[in-house]
């Protein structure tokens, strides 16, 4: 097993309950991938850097927050965006799913397109771009509008959103702590090289820094699509077979801020409100964690906007974040001066993610089912980006992981290689 995120402990807890003996590798000192939760000191709830909300009915989810005694949290949904210098209500889904309602596509185009040939007020089209941007961490410029239209149309679009009450990063790492003692699980082992054929698998890398070599007669892969992409992990032979769908899909980028201060400033004035947007800035939405009362705000930017943070010294992505603050909430607030601390994740940066979650390209139907077709029935893929119902989602890699157990124990596939 390459990767201990939600996918490859999904898959290796299948894999155990089966009697199989599972190695799995992670380049990380860390259970989780892109879940990833941190603790402030004195803050009784967990703090988010990566994944945070439980998307849809997220059936495998909630299952496994049930099997670990934990329980998931509502959270509010209000919401305001700025607009001529004040704040006014607004529903984001609501819009998103109005900028694509009884729309039908015989030739996909990008999501921009799209919103250049409807009929739609500038509010709606300002925020269904922001929508885009940041709840897919799509570029609308490339973004398969078809793919979008399908996802906003659904009736989970708007829905509510809850939280895991542990943190994702704690559930993950009750489940790895609760895997069958035939499943091994090896953290900071780096991998380089893949080498396969039909029934035998060889990973090469460093463990500690020091060279590691492992056999196998079956391996699931489960390396984020922008990782994969990079080809920071050899495969030998390459994985030709793949090349199509990876140009299909895209590893959206995402930089989350978590911002804490001395006190929950913004709830004097907007007791009830839990998202605040400024479409126009570097972080065109920040939200806190009601209906549960704590001293810090999330930054997020995805997409262009996120990509505009690349590189930056984090001193200066938190800077831009205060100066949107303060358009939000005025010079009053004195934002910087409540500032205690910021933790800065960005995720395109990180060698191990490369990107937040993947999303389609114009014309990539069919490239997540494409990624997650095993190879000789020897390489297995899972992942959120091989998931056709839950992709870009915690869920979706769950489930990915489980898939690509099942379809491992079913044996060797009749595949052409």
């Amino acid at each position: 097993m390459i990767g201990a995120g939600a996918a490859g402990l999904s898959a290796a807890a299948e894999l155990g309950r089966a009697g199989r003996s599972v190695l799995v590798l992670e380049a990380r000192d860390r259970v989780g991938g892109r879940c990833w939760t941190v603790r402030e000191p004195g803050i009784p709830l967990p703090v988010e850097l990566g994944a945070e909300f439980i998307h849809g009915e997220a059936k495998v989810t909630h299952a496994l927050l049930r099997q670990a005694g934990a329980s998931a949290v509502d959270s509010a949904r209000v919401q305001l965006t700025l607009e001529k210098g004040r704040l006014r209500p607004v529903d984001g889904f609501a819009e998103a799913k109005r900028a694509v309602e009884g729309i039908s596509l015989e030739k996909d185009v990008s999501f921009a397109d799209l919103l250049k040939r409807r009929r739609l007020s500038r509010a709606t089209k300002t925020m269904a771009g922001l929508m885009v941007e940041g709840f897919d961490a799509a570029d609308p410029k490339l973004a398969s509008a078809r793919a979008i239209a399908d996802e906003w149309g659904g009736a989970e679009m708007g829905a509510s959103q809850p939280r895991p009450g542990c943190g994702y990063g704690e559930l993950l790492a009750w489940l790895a702590g609760s895997l069958d003692p035939r499943v091994k699980l090896r953290l900071q082992c780096v991998v380089r090289e893949v080498s396969w054929r039909r029934g035998r698998v060889e990973v090469r890398g460093a463990f500690l820094g020091k060279p590691f070599a492992v056999r196998a007669r079956q391996a699931i892969v489960t390396l984020p699509v922008g990782v994969l992409q990079a080809g920071s992990v050899r495969f030998r032979p390459a994985l030709r077979q793949k090349n199509d769908a990876l140009r299909k899909l895209v590893s959206g980028p995402v930089v989350k801020l978590a911002l804490r201060f001395d006190s929950a400033f913004w709830e004097e004035r907007h007791p009830q409100v839990s998202f605040f947007h400024s479409p126009g800035d570097f972080f065109p939405t920040f939200w806190n964690q009601l209906p549960r009362h704590a001293p810090y705000l999330i930054a997020w930017a995805g997409g262009p906007k996120a990509d505009a943070h690349f590189g930056r010294p984090p001193g200066e992505v938190v800077r831009r974040a205060l100066t949107t603050l303060e358009r939000l909430f005025g010079k009053r607030a004195a934002v910087e001066s409540r500032l205690q601390n910021a933790r800065v994740q960005d995720w395109r940066a990180d060698p191990f993610a490369r990107g937040a979650y993947s999303y389609v390209r114009v014309g990539g139907v069919g490239a997540r089912e494409a990624l997650a077709a095993p190879l000789a029935g020897t390489l297995h893929f899972a992942g959120e980006a091989t998931d056709t119902g839950q992709s870009g989602t915690v869920a979706g890699a769950l489930e990915s992981g489980r898939r690509a157990a099942r379809e491992l124990l079913a044996g060797p596939l009749k595949t052409k290689d």
